[in-house]
């Protein structure tokens, strides 16, 4: 049996999916060459709980641009969040799940039990919760 989380995730996913919405959050950093830079180069990467994680040790320029991108992506989340009288943390849960599904191979993400891997050809490991 599913659980209520799974299933608001599931709900939030698919209404998502149902409205065409496209994840602007993460755009206007793909639009910043740094962000790109960082992210091919495994310096950044997504993160289950929606937000982008520094990988390992990085210069202060790294974390920095990691923290204003997530205080974007959680201000947009919560507004979001509000519109679908859905949780912060649900909605962001659902958009990790998005954003970790659309990483390309070579690029960084969290898998359900924390550890950074490389994506592969194949899917990602994703998190139980994702629709």
């Amino acid at each position: 049996m599913a659980s209520y989380s799974q299933n608001l995730a599931k709900t939030l996913l698919a209404g998502l999916l149902a409205a065409g919405l496209a994840l602007p959050a993460p755009a206007f950093a793909q639009r910043d060459p740094a962000y790109e830079a960082a992210r091919q180069a495994g310096q950044v990467g997504e993160k289950t709980d929606g937000y982008l994680g520094v990988v390992g040790d990085q210069p202060a320029s790294i974390q920095k641009m990691v923290a204003d991108i997530n205080i974007k992506r959680r201000a947009n989340y919560a507004e979001r969040a509000q519109a679908q009288n859905a949780t912060l943390e649900a909605y962001a849960l659902t958009q990790g799940c998005v954003l970790i599904g659309r990483t390309q191979p070579g690029e960084k993400y969290q898998a359900p039990n924390g550890t950074w891997q490389t994506r592969g050809a194949g899917a990602p490991q994703r998190d139980a919760r994702c629709p």
